[in-house]
């Protein structure tokens, strides 16, 4: 008898048990490292699986199990470019924990957040890895479930330390000399940058000057798009611009160049997050990057652990995960302390 299949079909563990003329049920034992089965048995049966090409089934793991192998992701918002990062780090954490990923977008909205949970809990999932929309909390479900957000956010699972990370920004500008700095953030009600900031603003107590700039505050007066009037603070003595991602840091470096102020000569830039791009652009942007496989580790590992019922291991509950600074070329001394050409 041919241990060759029809090329049109997939093999099942039937064409592997005929082909060895045993049973089903040693087979399924043999490539689940269930039940007994002969020692000598094993190898033969993975084995002819490997050379007939044999996949196991999903759907029939999930009736055998009760489980589909399969988490939920939901994002905020998929189109930023860092939240496409954090996916690939959680996709690869569970997939080395023989988990697939099913990735949901809210699109910044409350009510589309509720929907694409709903939905991924409707297709299967075992558990949910959840990314809040801003300034949201995630009520208990009657499903597994794990979040990433701020040490700050109720329910927190795994984050970096957001004010950790605004320390970082804060001391180094401190030792550059800088005394009068603008904070860039994006909109208050965001418990990721409120961190950064009241990070940034405790390092800085008593040693600079500090404001603060919404964007969404100000454009909603200003207008969409409108200049954030950077080159204003500038010539008011601000010599340091913080902001609290990449993207703002960039937006401020635009500005100030078009105003002809030279960065890091006259006026310095850090973001957040070490996007892709920021060592790429001219100046290099400094700024301060997230450990987001060590994130997504402890995000995977807390989830599986809740989907298999273990307890007593306090690890990813609230866990937060420092950040590191990333000195580039955005930043230099204050202006008033550079020495003068001999």
């Amino acid at each position: 008898m041919s241990a060759t299949p029809n090329p049109k079909q997939t093999p099942n563990l039937g064409d592997i048990a005929r082909a060895l003329g045993v049973s089903v049920a040693t087979v399924s034992n043999a490539l689940s490292g269930k039940g007994r089965v002969s020692a000598s048995l094993v190898p033969r049966i993975r084995e002819m699986a490997e050379t007939m090409g044999y996949v196991p089934s999903q759907a029939a793991r999930a009736l055998r199990t009760g489980k589909s192998g399969v988490l939920g992701l939901v994002l905020p918002d998929i189109a930023s470019p860092l939240f496409p990062q954090i996916a690939q780090a959680i996709e690869r954490a569970a997939s080395a924990s023989g988990y697939g990923i099913l990735i949901a977008d809210s699109r910044g909205d409350v009510s589309l957040q509720t929907e694409a949970i709903n939905r991924l809990i409707e297709r299967g999932v075992d558990g949910l890895i959840i990314v809040p929309r801003r300034g949201t909390r995630i009520a208990s479900m009657d499903i597994p479930f794990a979040v990433i957000d701020s040490p700050s956010t109720p329910g927190n699972t795994v984050s970096a330390d957001h004010w950790q990370g605004g320390g970082l920004v804060g001391a180094h500008l401190a030792a550059l000399g800088h005394r009068k700095i603008l904070l860039i953030g994006n909109n208050p009600a965001s418990n990721v940058q409120n961190d950064r900031i009241g990070g940034i603003r405790a390092s800085l107590a008593g040693a600079a000057s500090i404001e603060v700039l919404w964007i969404e505050q100000h454009e909603a007066q200003h207008g969409i798009g409108a200049l954030l009037g950077l080159a204003e603070a500038f010539t008011r003595g601000t010599t340091a611009f913080a902001a609290v991602s990449d993207l703002h840091a960039l937006r401020a470096m635009t500005e100030l160049h078009r105003a002809n102020i030279r960065v890091p000569e006259e006026a310095t830039i850090i973001g957040f997050d070490d996007l892709f791009w920021a060592s790429a652009i001219t100046p290099a942007m400094t700024t301060v990057r997230m450990d987001m496989p060590r994130i997504a580790d402890i995000a995977i590992a807390s989830l599986i652990r809740t989907i298999d019922g273990k307890s007593g291991d306090d690890i990813g509950e609230n866990a937060r995960i420092p950040m590191s600074l990333i000195v580039r070329q955005t930043c230099g001394p204050a202006p008033s302390i550079i020495s003068p050409s001999p």
